[in-house]
């Protein structure tokens, strides 16, 4: 992530960092083991769903931007005909309710197994980072894309008819919209929208989801790392990169050798900055050979062209003998003092 996106992403960062209580209550989208492979996690289907029944859905994400934890993307849907009476709990913008206030209202969404279902896709650190890291680019908008497409067609899959889905854009809203109508064809109306999370109240529910779940990742996180989840500190802050306290915990708790534990998304621009600077050198042995052989296309050039050294590593890297510039015999070959057949 470029030092402009996290800027802009750090706007949305809270006042306090995530309050951290061992006695909390596990949330069944939480995890009891180390996060190093993305999961997804989905209730079964709403109890008085009908057959057939339309349905609208919302789709949101929380920890776009921290350099720290999972990116976790969430849906929410309940028959169309409901969706009034969704509207009725109150639900709004995740970033703008306190963290009682969120906690709450997934215990409201969590007692109408009857009207309400809804999923989670939580992308792990690693994750994230080796797909940012790719050879082949794969930014992290493509990754929110995918991970959206691949949610709404867990739930058709489901066999929920879904003919409305509301969507908080990543990136332009128009070309994202266009995608989605394209793959989805059957669902009548897609609507990608900037700050849909605060004008849907479906896509409010779905942003309750995600942004919950994350709390809950965070607050019970399981170092993968052996013996560190004793040692290291839990005192966050917000998890983004203009925090001071995330700041101050990235210089503390960073290897001059290995980097970070598996809790921080190493491909984030904070993360590199701060190796580059005071992490330590490695050179690979792959460094040093990578300096001495010549290039494959350096063998095949033209002969005669006045540069001895290129003519030497050409004969010395051929794989043909000529009479005058016979191949010297291997050299286990040499010391038993073997001839070879041609020598004959």
């Amino acid at each position: 992530m470029n030092p402009e996106e996290e800027s802009s992403l750090s706007l949305e960062m809270e006042e306090t960092g995530l309050i951290l209580t061992e006695s909390s209550t596990r949330l069944p989208s939480g995890t009891s083991t180390a996060l190093l492979k993305s999961y997804t996690y989905a209730t079964p289907l709403p109890t008085e769903l009908e057959p057939d029944q339309e349905c609208i859905l919302g789709v949101d994400e929380a920890g776009r931007g921290p350099v720290l934890g999972p990116m976790v993307y969430g849906i929410c849907y309940c028959p169309l005909s409901k969706q009034d009476e969704l509207a009725d709990m109150g639900f709004a913008d995740s970033k703008t309710l306190k963290e009682d206030e969120r906690d709450n209202l997934l215990d409201v969404i969590m007692s109408r197994p009857d009207l309400i279902g809804w999923s989670v896709r939580v992308l792990s650190p690693m994750d994230i980072s080796n797909s940012m890291l790719r050879k082949e680019k794969y930014n992290l908008n493509a990754l929110a894309h995918d991970t959206t497409i691949q949610l709404i067609r867990d739930t058709l899959a489901l066999g929920v008819n879904l003919k409305e889905v509301y969507v908080d854009t990543v990136g332009p809203p128009e070309s994202y919209q266009r995608k989605l109508e394209n793959l989805f064809p059957s669902i009548t109306k897609i609507v990608v929208a900037k700050k849909a999370d605060s004008k849907y109240p479906i896509v409010s529910a779905a942003s309750i989801c995600a942004k919950v779940t994350r709390d809950d990742v965070l607050r019970h996180w399981i170092f993968a790392e052996t013996g560190m989840g004793d040692t290291l500190s839990r005192k966050f802050g917000s998890g983004y990169p203009s925090d001071p306290k995330t700041v101050s915990w990235l210089k503390s708790n960073m290897d001059p050798v290995f980097g970070y534990p598996n809790i921080v998304r190493f491909s984030w621009q904070t993360c590199k900055t701060l190796l580059e600077t005071s992490g330590k050198t490695v050179r690979w042995p792959d460094d040093d050979e990578s300096n001495s052989q010549p290039r494959i296309t350096a063998l095949f050039g033209q002969s005669g062209d006045g540069n001895a050294e290129l003519a030497k590593q050409r004969r010395q890297y051929s794989t043909f003998a000529t009479k005058n510039n016979p191949r010297p015999p291997p050299q286990l070959m040499q010391d038993m003092a073997l001839r070879g057949v041609v020598d004959f």
